[in-house]
């Protein structure tokens, strides 16, 4: 009996000693996955980053551009290759880009702190250039080692670009934003056409801080300072050197833009007034201090905008319609990705005997000055605005229009046209121009155009936009150029008013 009851007892102990050692040799318990969870908090897309309370969303689009009639996508072709309007001028230009944006939103006890991020990767096919001896040249967009001929090498090339990178925070913004003078749709009140004049684009976004105030019921302030360094910049030209219209002479930086903007957003629509301070800034006469400067001259401009949602026509129409007028302040009109409307050289046919083909000229910086003056200011004004109308859920065509006057004052004039029919850095640039038989550097630019969208599934558009560009200029009688690298012979040419037309066709898929 003793003997049983020792081996009962032993085995217990023997396996109570087995379970204690299987229960050290246990792993510790892992902590829970921690998933990925919707975060609700500022719309549909946002995820919380796992192991913060950071919330993100990631988007962006895949675009595919092919544009008609011209060396870019989807600008002016209004000088250079694309105005020549001959073998050097594109019939097609093709672009593909990837758009990608990383939006972040935390909340604090200041309010929600938000980053915003936003790039672009994009293959552009690009321009062959004349060397004036019977060759030309291809020059790849982002390629820094294009070959001579775009078929005999890799020209694979593409490149990159940041829009928007800003953070915000208690009611500021820092960073590179859209400009606080834009309209509510920036430069595109109904159109995919980039060049659209009569207000700011900005599309690419501009450096900047601003402070926006909330006053309740749809109302904000925004007081802002901009960077105008690159996308504001039109030109203060030195007439003493460069051709018809001088050269740009820009000293270093000294002061931004300064923007404040009114906005009133509520369910019939929104109003918006802005105004802008634009400081001109000028090197010197000559090529060292000793030539002296002329004085910094500021600029300014001011623009009304207003869109009027959900009008009788149908469901989700609407009208967006924009005015603006600067002095010294050019870029708040003919905007950034407008320049080539700031910059005039189209070419065209003539019937006027004896001269070769016709030639219209324009140009708008912001302020013009000669040998030992000052800076002349020029001003201009403009408008645009666009209808669209909604046929289904699937289909829409916009009807858009713009118009923008650039006006010198009588000093620019008389530097650039001489007085009495003599002298002037336009009739030097030609020869002494004794074919013009009227000189005058104002012109308007007159556009009109008309796109239809059809998305077939959410988030999947086809457009085609075609677009009408006129230049109403000045200048009358004849002059003698050329311009070799597109091919223009030295020859007489008309002075003339000129016209061009393109069409985009696009692809798009947001995500």
């Amino acid at each position: 009996m003793k003997l049983a009851k020792s081996l009962i007892l032993g085995s217990a102990a023997a396996l109570v000693a087995v379970g204690g050692a299987q229960a050290a040799d246990l792993p510790v318990k892992a902590k829970a996955v921690e998933y990925v969870k919707v975060c609700s908090l500022y719309g549909p897309g946002f995820y919380y980053i796992p192991g913060t309370d950071t919330c993100i969303k990631l988007g962006g689009y895949v675009r595919a551009d092919v544009v008609v009639n011209g060396n870019s996508v989807y600008g002016p072709n209004t000088n250079g290759a694309s105005g020549a309007n001959n073998r050097f001028t594109n019939g097609y230009t093709w672009r593909s880009r990837e758009d990608f944006n990383i939006d972040t939103r935390t909340a604090t006890e200041y309010g929600v702190v938000r980053t915003y991020f936003d790039a672009v990767f994009t293959w552009t096919s690009d321009t062959y250039t004349g060397q004036g001896n019977g060759s030309s040249v291809y020059s790849a967009i982002g390629s820094s080692a294009a070959p001579n001929n775009a078929g005999s090498g890799n020209v694979a090339a593409g490149t990159v670009g940041v829009y928007y990178a800003f953070i915000q925070f208690a009611g500021f913004t820092m960073g590179k934003a859209v400009s606080q003078f834009a309209a509510p749709w920036n430069g595109y009140p109904g159109n995919n056409y980039d060049a659209l004049v009569g207000g700011v684009n900005t599309t690419n976004g501009i450096n900047q801080f601003t402070y926006t105030a909330q006053f309740g019921n749809g109302v904000s302030l925004a007081l802002s300072a901009q960077d105008q360094v690159a996308y504001m910049q039109a030109g203060v030209n030195n007439l003493a050197v460069g051709g018809a219209y001088g050269s740009s002479d820009y000293a270093g930086t000294i002061a931004p833009d300064f923007v404040a903007s009114l906005k009133v957003d509520q369910a019939w629509g929104i109003f918006q007034a802005s105004v802008a301070a634009h400081d001109n800034h000028a090197a010197y006469y000559g090529g060292t201090e000793l030539t002296g400067h002329p004085d910094d001259k500021w600029g300014w401009a001011g623009a009304l905008a207003l869109s009027i949602k959900n009008i009788p026509t149908g469901p989700g129409d609407t009208i967006n319609i924009q005015g603006v007028y600067t002095d010294g302040a050019t870029r708040y009109n003919i905007q950034e990705l407008a320049s080539g409307l700031s910059s005039i050289a189209i070419y065209g046919g003539s019937n006027l005997p004896g001269v070769y083909q016709s030639v219209g000229f324009g140009t708008a910086p912001d302020t013009v000055f000669g040998l030992n003056g000052q800076q002349q200011t020029i001003k201009t004004w403009g408008f645009r605005g666009a209808y669209t109308h909604n046929w289904d859920p699937y289909w829409n065509t916009s009807l858009y229009g713009a118009f923008a006057a650039v006006m010198y004052n009588d000093t620019a004039k008389s530097l650039i046209c001489g007085v009495g029919g003599v002298g002037g850095t336009f009739r030097t640039a030609f020869g002494g121009g004794a074919g013009v038989t009227s000189c005058n550097p104002d012109y308007n630019i007159g556009q009109i155009g008309v796109i239809t969208r059809w998305t077939p599934v959410k988030n999947l558009t086809f457009s085609a936009d075609v677009t009408y560009v006129h230049l109403d200029q000045k200048y009358a009688g004849t002059i003698t150029t050329s311009s070799a690298g597109i091919g223009k012979p030295t020859a007489t040419y008309e002075l003339k008013d000129q016209d061009t037309v393109q069409m985009l066709f696009r692809a798009q898929r947001n995500w």
